[in-house]
């Protein structure tokens, strides 16, 4: 049917024009709030004086910082096959220009600042690592200092140097099977990963730092009964993560990495939480829980977006500052709360027995 049968009269046709531009107003605007949705509380639908002063009141609002996760190198010794933060670049900030980036968390509301990677030990061997740590905890007198690693670069003396400020350290470890391990790739060569996992147990009880095993559950571990090793290792924490895909990361034409042979579904997740529900000191993370609850900066110390399935970079703090970067983090506060990522994450508040 021709637009001209319809349309009869001019007082149609204005209206038709009028419910056009209204519906594309409407796009727009729905664009805007998403990109502002989540990290800022409020909406936001700018174009007025008015409304740009709603701009500047959701930046003031922003969702604090409480837990940060600093990327600060994508370099890695190990290869796994399902890493969703892969060597894209080997860029690293300057120690006082990351040091410049983290007093900025501090002062608007971080408490807990966890360093990852990449491998964060393979850079500098540990000591630029370690004098993050020690600024934290010393110099910006963070309640908690963390770090995760796979364990394989990290020697005896950084723990004598650097042990006191350090309150957490997790180490990756998806079986207790070598073999297992390799076919992950969660290996360098034919080192043993197992070897170093129960090293590094001791050194942390050793030194007073609080131990804690990551664990991603994918393909090639699922149907594995980890209860006797855990229980033998008794982390403070077993964090278990269902496998991701991220786009450009380990899917996608863009990706150093092909992780679709290593997903499982909800229901294997489910039932390898089940097997092991007599650990008390699992925390499960499935794809949804993982997802946009966490605040992740990159090497450059941008936050990343995963809400659409990749990782979309805002601008780095160190230019434009916490509050306003942080509305581009896509963080899910309320999912943050509802996986338990606020714990008792001092060591000091821990009570363990060393």
């Amino acid at each position: 049917m021709q637009l001209s049968s319809v349309v009869t009269s001019p007082k149609l046709l204005l209206q038709l024009c009028i419910s056009t531009v209204q519906c594309f107003l409407s796009s727009v605007f729905s664009k805007v709030r998403y990109w502002t949705t989540g990290a800022c509380k409020g909406t936001s639908s700018a174009l007025s004086p008015v409304d740009n002063k709603l701009d500047q009141k959701e930046i003031q609002n922003a969702t604090i910082p409480t837990s940060v996760n600093y990327h600060f190198t994508r370099k890695c010794n190990y290869k796994c096959g399902f890493c969703f933060h892969t060597a894209k670049t080997s860029f690293v900030l300057p120690l006082e220009e990351a040091k410049r980036g983290l007093k900025l968390l501090k002062e608007s509301g971080m408490e807990k600042i966890n360093f990852s990677g990449g491998e964060p030990f393979l850079h500098d061997k540990g000591e630029f690592l370690g004098k993050l740590v020690q600024f934290c905890k010393q110099d910006l007198q963070l309640p908690s200092v963390s770090i995760v690693s796979n364990g394989s670069m990290i020697k005896e003396k950084w723990f004598q140097k650097y042990g006191d400020y350090l309150d957490i350290l997790a180490v990756s470890c998806d079986s207790f099977d070598e073999e297992t391990n390799q076919l992950i790739g969660r290996a360098q060569g034919r080192k043993s990963h197992l070897d170093s996992l129960y090293k590094i147990r001791n050194w942390c009880q050793q030194y007073k730092v609080a131990f804690k095993i990551n664990s991603v559950i994918n393909t090639f571990n699922v149907d594995e009964d980890m209860v006797e090793s855990i229980t033998q290792l008794a982390p403070c924490r077993w964090k278990v993560f269902q496998c991701l895909l991220i786009d450009g990361e380990n899917a996608g034409e863009k990706a150093l990495r092909e992780a679709e042979r290593f997903i499982i579904s909800e229901q294997q997740f489910q039932e390898f939480l089940d097997r092991h529900s007599s650990v008390s000191c699992l925390v499960p993370e499935s794809n949804e829980k993982m997802r946009n609850s966490y605040l992740i900066l990159d090497e450059y110390m941008r936050f990343l977006d995963c809400r659409e399935g990749r990782k979309d970079p805002s601008k780095s703090i160190l230019d434009v500052g916490v509050k306003d970067a942080i509305c581009f983090s896509g963080f899910d506060e309320n999912m943050f709360l509802k996986r338990g990522g606020k714990y008792l994450w001092s060591k000091a508040d821990m009570k363990l027995e060393w």
